[in-house]
């Protein structure tokens, strides 16, 4: 969706909260991209309208732009704008770059003449300006691209009349430009003045301020030297009172930061603010809490809410953004804490199945070997960090109680953190995992709450949500006839029509086990909304589970792997022969176990839990 379209909307109320977006930059190595990915996870439950990503010119890093725009669109459901400069720039890579990001679904793009040569020379590239760049994105895509521009209020190094700048500007909106980003600033009240002069000079379109949040003295003061900024002196003296005390400079720049952006908006030239993260996400929180847009627990406050990308939450997992997967309306439940490995197995699919999930005979699914570099998405190095090195089956078992606990940011089958969704089923999951069974995915029994619920809550608003308990798991083969054994005296207790408990067993060698017929679909999250049909997003099913369990199996084998004798001194630190038969042995004698409460009514979020009972 188009920035201009996303601001207009949220702010078509005159009583409407600021609204927010973040910029990141690119990495510089592999395990910084993913560390990112997973930061820029978690603050898309902040609710920002979009974010940025900055291009760098030139190699991989260039490349790397139009991999991660890919990927917050796709994956991670984040609507965004690319950075785009055409100096030093061949008319192929800008092309390239454009066609990458009509292909990901990514509808904006912030136009930028970029830097020219360090010697002084002429630029090489085919565009010399922004509006240049502007008009050929124009030409080739039409309307397509909503196109934001920079804007600089207090100069640039090449040209430090800003009145001159302001002609600029609206030479870059003639060509084209939707939107304007402005370069920082500390000084709200010469901002503000420029606001005026903006508009004095017939330039209609947002402004939007770049905010920089300020984390230590030294990068305050690092930055403003750099950017040419001007620091009033009221605000450069609190802050070198409390230099040396960075927890302080801190919480005081928090403050002032914050102020700034109150002006901003009584003003009424701005309702928006965009930060600049520098890839951190503490100072940024620090000032959207202080603003009250967010609460203590880093959520966003109703009124934000309701106009952020929460308001768009059609199905109780992360809606992609990728025009290719727009009518995807139904997941297997497994992938539930995966969703980088399950897009990557699923992105050559024509389409994605509405009511049925496939011919279990089709390879709807990407082999496993497509997504082999993802199925542990940290370094050699990273892995050990979080993880250790296994030395015995208990070892393995902490990890997990340990996640479970909030102790652990990921484990190798789950992407990020534990949801609010299992505190219900904490204390049995952690007494389950303490005996022995590693879980891996969960949900509970929901019957009729609000569509609009804090936790469980997804889809429009005024319907009603619905979950079978699901629980995922690995078991020793030597348990499992006993479990077995104990679903089947339960489901005869209950009814003997149908079975209230239904399961999935399998080893690493395919060898699978059921009470479910093979072409049964089983719905175990479902809402009922006004004016439709009921919505059945999250299904469990033979195929897609064998699928799975190819996935699950080879997480052991990649995870162990980290732990293979290395001719590189560099991997000296990983070489572990007892880990890798620690978890080749888990691999090789457990069952990887689902377990479905059809009765989400009767004693909910009991029977499964009372099957290990008597399992030891």
């Amino acid at each position: 969706m188009k920035i201009t379209e996303k601001l207009s909307s949220a702010h078509r109320r005159e009583d409407a909260p600021p609204t927010f977006s973040f910029e990141f930059f690119t990495p510089k190595t592999a395990q910084g991209v993913q560390n990112l990915y997973d930061r820029m996870d978690r603050m898309y439950n902040l609710s920002p309208q979009f974010i940025d990503i900055t291009w760098n010119a030139g190699g991989r890093s260039s490349n790397l732009t139009c991999e991660m725009i890919n990927t917050a669109q796709t994956v991670l459901g984040l609507e965004t704008c690319m950075h785009l400069t055409c100096t030093n720039m061949t008319l192929g890579v800008i092309d390239e770059a454009l066609k990458s990001a009509y292909d990901s679904g990514c509808q904006n793009i912030l136009a930028l003449r970029g830097d020219p040569p360090l010697d002084g020379s002429e630029s090489t590239g085919c565009f010399r300006y922004a509006k240049d760049l502007i008009k050929h994105i124009k030409e080739k895509y039409g309307d397509h691209f909503c196109i934001g521009v920079a804007a600089y209020p207090e100069g640039h190094p090449d040209e430090p009349d800003v009145d001159r700048l302001i002609e600029i500007l609206k030479e870059k909106q003639d060509a084209g430009g939707d939107f304007m980003i402005t370069q920082m600033f500390y000084d709200v009240e010469q901002f503000i003045t420029w606001c005026k002069k903006v508009r004095d000079y017939s330039i209609t379109i947002p402004i939007i301020p770049g905010i920089m949040p300020i984390s230590t003295y030294a990068s305050f003061s690092r930055r403003a030297k750099w950017c040419q900024i001007n620091v009033p002196s009221w605000f450069q003296k609190q802050l070198d009172a409390s230099k040396d005390d960075d927890s302080e400079v801190r919480c005081l720049g928090t403050q002032l930061v914050a102020d700034m952006c109150l002006k901003l908006v009584e003003s009424g030239y701005v309702n928006h603010l965009h930060f600049y993260t520098m890839n951190l996400e503490k100072s940024t929180i620090m000032v959207l809490e202080k603003l009250q847009l967010i609460d203590t627990h880093n959520q966003p406050v109703a009124s934000v809410r309701d106009c952020g990308v929460e308001s768009q939450v059609t199905v109780p997992w992360r809606r992609s953004l990728n025009p290719t997967r727009v009518n995807e309306s139904i997941r297997p439940i497994f992938w539930s804490n995966r969703k980088f490995t399950y897009i990557s197995r699923t992105s050559n699919w024509d389409e994605f199945p509405n009511g049925r999930w496939g011919d279990s005979r089709s390879p709807a699914f990407g082999e496993v070997d497509l997504c082999d570099g993802d199925l542990i998405r940290h370094s050699p190095k990273r892995a050990v960090e979080l993880w250790g090195k296994p030395q015995s089956i208990d070892d393995v078992i902490d990890l997990f109680v340990r996640y479970l606990q909030g102790n652990l940011s990921s484990l190798p089958w789950s992407d990020g953190e534990t949801s609010k969704e299992i505190n219900v089923l904490l204390d049995d999951l952690l007494a389950l995992n303490r005996q022995g069974i590693l879980t891996i995915n969960s949900q509970p029994c929901v019957n009729g709450l609000p569509s609009n619920h804090n936790v469980h809550g997804w889809g429009p608003s005024n319907g009603f949500v619905y979950q079978k308990q699901y629980l995922e798991f690995f078991i020793p083969a030597k348990f499992l006839t006993k479990l077995i054994s104990n679903i089947e005296e339960l489901n005869k207790s209950y009814s003997s029509n149908f079975n209230t408990l239904t399961f999935y067993a399998v080893n690493a060698q395919g060898e699978l086990i059921t009470n479910s017929k093979e072409d049964d679909i089983n719905a175990v999250t479902w809402g009922i909304f006004p004016g439709k049909e009921v919505v059945q997003p999250t299904i469990v099913e033979r195929c897609s589970f064998l699928a799975w369990k190819d996935e699950a199996f080879r997480v052991f084998k990649a995870w162990s792997s980290l732990f293979k004798d290395q001719d590189q001194d560099e991997f000296e630190v990983l070489r572990d022969s007892k880990t890798r038969a620690v978890l080749d042995k888990l691999h090789d004698e457990y069952f990887l176990v689902n377990i479905v409460d059809n009765n989400y009514v009767q004693n909910p979020n009991v029977k499964i839990f009372d099957l290990f009972k008597t399992l030891h």
